[in-house]
């Protein structure tokens, strides 16, 4: 199954989905950034989502209802994986535990990752669309220990350029190194 462009309107599927399931869903990755910044900026690949450990089979289930199949990464792990369908494209999974605070704890691998009841507590819009997602810092600190692609590299530009977010050195470097 190939990542093909994801349209707004492939993203209010989704979005119409976590609503009819009354499920609490943060956007994440570049849908998460475009929310922030209340619109669409680069093409989408997938819709990266963050989701509660106990919320996540309350999703799962009714994708493959709907014709949703695993998709293979090396990186799958339980709190991190990708189903795809061949009309809807692709969703990826960052699963967390939240804990009565409000904060949540994210594994996706060799490092746990806290995330703040503040990080968590972002909102932002799509298309005038209000969504869910994580904060810009988070955003930022979330985009570390792996080689940025160009998406990643424009995500963090415009985060800079429209919100004032402060972004690491290397993120810095990297950015100017692309261009």
């Amino acid at each position: 199954m190939v990542a093909g462009d994801m349209s707004v309107d492939e993203l209010y599927w989704f979005l119409d989905l976590f609503d009819e399931l009354d499920l609490t869903v943060w956007l994440d990755g570049g849908w998460g950034v475009d929310a922030l910044l209340g619109e669409q900026t680069r093409p989408h690949a997938d819709i990266d989502i963050m989701i509660s450990s106990s919320q996540s089979h309350q999703l799962v289930n009714p994708l493959f209802e709907r014709g949703f199949k695993d998709v293979h990464t090396d990186d799958r792990v339980d709190e991190n994986f990708v189903m795809g369908h061949s009309k809807h494209g692709q969703i990826d999974f960052h699963v967390i535990d939240l804990a009565e605070d409000g904060h949540g704890i994210y594994r996706p691998g060799v490092t746990d990752w806290a995330i703040s009841a503040d990080e968590l507590g972002s909102t932002g819009s799509i298309g005038g669309r209000s969504v869910r997602c994580l904060s810009p810092e988070y955003m930022v600190r979330s985009h570390t220990g792996y080689r940025l692609k160009a998406t990643d590299l424009h995500d963090l530009a415009a985060l800079r350029q429209r919100l004032g977010v402060r972004l690491l050195d290397e993120q810095d470097l990297a950015i100017r190194n692309s261009g």
